[in-house]
């Protein structure tokens, strides 16, 4: 039988910590290492709700800076900098930030991607941005009332009034 979660049990998720074990080959590139050897650990925390709605206003649509701002946070032990994980070795960036998304729940498996891929949603978006020009952001600003409309539009193949987003 399952038990009812209180909200101190969700919550308590948010300040649990990991440690991670860090590939030997991404901290000595190059070198001769083992196939497996770990270097050492690091820890990390799960994001936070409002971490990613700070790191999303912080990074606008820069990629890296999302990334880094990212691993930045999670990283609990060793403590670095801003500037100090923007210069880390972009394979070590990408595979924190992997486990980073893995641990907030913001990653998607094969089945999850597939599962979002098909979503009715998703599907409308990628149209409209494909047949209107417009960006992603645009697309997100979006009601979901106006892409039914939008939509419903290009099927009478009918052009939305300029700047209509």
């Amino acid at each position: 039988m399952t038990s009812t979660l209180t909200a101190e049990d969700l919550l308590t998720v948010g300040s649990a910590t990991f440690p991670v074990p860090i590939p030997a080959a991404l901290v000595r590139p190059g070198e001769d290492v083992p196939p497996g050897a770990v270097m050492g650990e690091v820890v990390l925390r799960p994001l936070l709700v409002r971490d990613v709605e700070r790191i999303t206003r912080a990074a606008k649509e820069q990629r890296v800076l999302t990334s880094v701002l990212m691993v930045n946070h999670a990283l609990v032990s060793p403590k670095l900098s801003i500037d100090q994980v923007s210069a880390l070795p972009a394979g070590l960036l990408q595979f924190l930030l992997e486990r980073v998304n893995a641990l907030s729940g913001l990653s998607l498996d094969e089945e999850g991607l597939e599962a979002a891929v098909r979503a009715p949603l998703t599907r409308a978006c990628f149209l409209l941005a494909r047949e209107f020009g417009w960006t992603p952001a645009q697309c997100a600003e979006l009601t979901v009332g106006q892409i039914l409309v939008y939509v419903e539009m290009l099927g009478r193949h009918e052009a939305p009034v300029a700047e209509a987003v």
